[in-house]
């Protein structure tokens, strides 16, 4: 079994992925946490253009690292949370529910490389990741999702403006 340059860079963006994923649950500073999570976006960015989805790689740095995860720091430093959120409290149920999400996650997982190995890989079109057929995907087959995707973005704009203004 010979190790192409194209798994060996797999690897490259997938283990600080999953480092910075880990380190944004382990955060127990927000800021810290955002701070991951745009080094996540990034090494996911990364993966994406390994998968030839320049696009969604060039969108994922675009909107989720840059412009998202600012309004999640404004956000942060709005709220000027304190130092009262790093009392550890005993949550029994919730890390009992998260434990059964991760073994649910790794059963899904597992099945779904167990799936991938026995079918046949696609072959892609020659426009795939274009900016081109994106939208023509997105305004054809997934235009209800989009909107209703966009309508939620507004409300959630909304109430954070609202939510701000109390603190003002």
């Amino acid at each position: 079994m010979s190790v192409t340059a194209e798994q060996v860079t797999f690897w490259v963006f997938a283990i600080p992925l999953v480092a910075t994923a880990i380190g944004v649950i382990m955060s127990r500073s927000p800021v810290y946490a955002a701070m991951n999570l745009v080094a996540a976006f990034f090494f996911l960015a990364g993966i994406y253009v390994l998968l030839v989805a320049h696009l969604i790689a060039f969108m994922q740095i675009l909107v989720y690292a840059g412009a998202v995860m600012v309004l999640f720091l404004f956000v942060i430093m709005l709220l000027s949370l304190g130092d009262e959120h790093l009392i550890k409290e005993p949550r029994r149920a919730m890390q009992l529910i998260g434990a059964l999400g991760v073994v649910l996650l790794v059963a899904v997982l597992a099945s779904a490389i167990a799936q991938a190995r026995t079918s046949e890989l696609a072959t892609l079109a020659a426009d795939f990741g274009t900016v081109k057929a994106v939208g023509r995907v997105l305004y054809t087959q997934f235009l209800l999702p989009f909107e209703v995707t966009s309508l939620l973005l507004l409300v959630a704009i909304v109430g954070a403006v609202v939510v701000a203004k109390e603190r003002i």
